[in-house]
């Protein structure tokens, strides 16, 4: 990416690097509090070569993982998402593919929530 002067550099975070995540999630919560302090000094970093860098913080999305959740339940969590159901993986990789693009040369360091409101 230096040798071209170009690159798109997407982290994926959590939810949880913001709000500490749940109970048993500490450290969870900071390896993707540490991935959102990497992006920030990396983006200053690399910026004058031409490279983005940029981190998608999840919430509940239906997938795998969440379906096999200790609470069993996803629906219980519903009444703390404002939109009302949970992300799909489509949302968070049409994000991704954004800030993967051309289109995303002047979003640099920051963090994008894909959470239906949830913080």
């Amino acid at each position: 990416m230096i040798k071209k002067n170009y690159g798109r550099i997407v982290n994926v975070s959590s939810l949880a690097a913001d709000n500490g995540g749940g109970r048993l999630a500490t450290v969870y919560a900071s390896a993707k509090a540490g991935m959102i302090g990497f992006t920030k000094g990396l983006a200053k970093e690399v910026g004058p070569q031409g490279i983005t860098v940029n981190a998608v913080s999840p919430g509940l999305i239906v997938t795998p993982f969440h379906t096999k959740a200790e609470t069993g339940n996803l629906e219980s969590f519903l009444p703390l998402i404002p939109v009302k159901r949970l992300g799909t993986a489509g949302e968070v990789a049409n994000l991704i593919l954004y800030l993967a693009s051309d289109d995303a040369g002047f979003v640099t360091g920051s963090e994008f929530f894909v959470t239906g409101g949830q913080r």
